[in-house]
């Protein structure tokens, strides 16, 4: 259980954006572009504040007033209002990139934010319907990220990471079902979205 509810911290969906940012800009830094070089650590503080940090503290609100029991959000009806939020917040950030920066919608960054922002509104719809494990949905949504721009290196750099964060998500799931918060059949439902949201959006926004 000690090791289900690690992994299940470590790799909170919240913290997944920074860690693909912080991911790309070691082994694929092409993907921050335009972000410069030197900014790349800067920037990574700021996507952490704003897709994290932010957002846990609108849960944190709500968790106050009541509106949800648990950060822990163990039904789905409760899951559904903070998820709203989340994806909202999303949203609204890449839009005050857009509209107040240099970055634009061909610019990598934007568009691997802009990958991340439909997974958000997808695991909210997911929601709706079904209790579907979003630390499955993320991880295979980056996975989906991840193999599509294997093709875009040439030394393949990507290649042993990709498969590495494939097994440490099997890792993830596992974790999920073995805590109890997740039935098999909503964790694999979670990974088939994901790795969907990844691959598609990988396709239509690059290509």
């Amino acid at each position: 259980m000690i090791w289900s509810r690690l992994l299940s911290y470590l790799f909170h969906p919240l913290l997944m954006p920074t860690y693909l940012f912080t991911f790309l800009a070691f082994a694929f830094p092409a993907g921050l572009e335009p972000i410069s070089a030197d900014s790349h650590l800067l920037f990574i503080g700021l996507i952490f504040i704003v897709t994290f940090l932010l957002p846990a503290l609108n849960i944190g609100i709500l968790r106050s007033f009541g509106a949800i029991r648990s950060f822990h959000m163990l039904t789905r009806q409760e899951r559904i209002l903070p998820f709203i939020i989340i994806a909202f917040v999303y949203c609204f950030i890449t839009y005050l990139f857009y509209s107040k920066t240099r970055i634009g919608l061909n610019d990598n960054f934007m568009r691997f934010m802009i990958i991340i922002d439909l997974l958000a509104v997808v695991a909210t719809l997911c929601t709706f319907v079904s209790k579907v494990s979003i630390h499955s949905m993320v991880a295979w949504c980056i996975i989906g990220i991840l193999i599509p721009l294997n093709k875009l290196t040439e030394v393949n750099t990507l290649f042993v990471p990709t498969l590495l964060f494939i097994v440490l998500t099997g890792f993830i799931m596992a974790a999920r079902v073995r805590s109890g918060v997740h039935s098999l059949k909503e964790v694999m439902w979670g990974s088939i979205a994901g790795l969907a949201t990844g691959i598609s959006g990988m396709y239509f926004i690059f290509q």
